[in-house]
């Protein structure tokens, strides 16, 4: 899907077709939606953390860093986004989940 392509919660209207209201309520929406995968995806990298610490692995695995940043590469270019917002994005993510992990060690 791409932004010329992007269909709404709210039927099958294209962004062009609303209100504004309704469009800050489709924004609303989604950043429930990225909140909640956010936190989805912390509570995994915790219980990877704790695998990690119950196997004596090191807190940093630059291979995996490096696998989901290319990964977070190639889904921005599938749905047409600033690649490097995109890998900003992941980079603060995975920095402060190595923090987290830290911490609790």
């Amino acid at each position: 899907m791409t932004r010329e392509t992007a269909t709404t919660d709210t039927g099958n209207r294209t962004p062009e077709e609303m209100s504004l209201d309704e469009l800050r309520e489709e924004i609303q929406s989604i950043d429930r939606e990225i909140v909640e995968q956010i936190a989805q995806r912390t509570y995994v990298a915790d219980t990877i953390a704790q695998v990690k610490a119950e196997e004596g692995l090191p807190t940093t695995d630059e291979q995996q860093e490096q696998a989901v940043m290319d990964r977070a590469g190639e889904n921005a270019e599938r749905f047409d986004v600033d690649a490097n917002l995109v890998k900003a994005i992941f980079r603060l993510l995975i920095e402060l989940n190595k923090v987290e992990q830290r911490e609790n060690r």
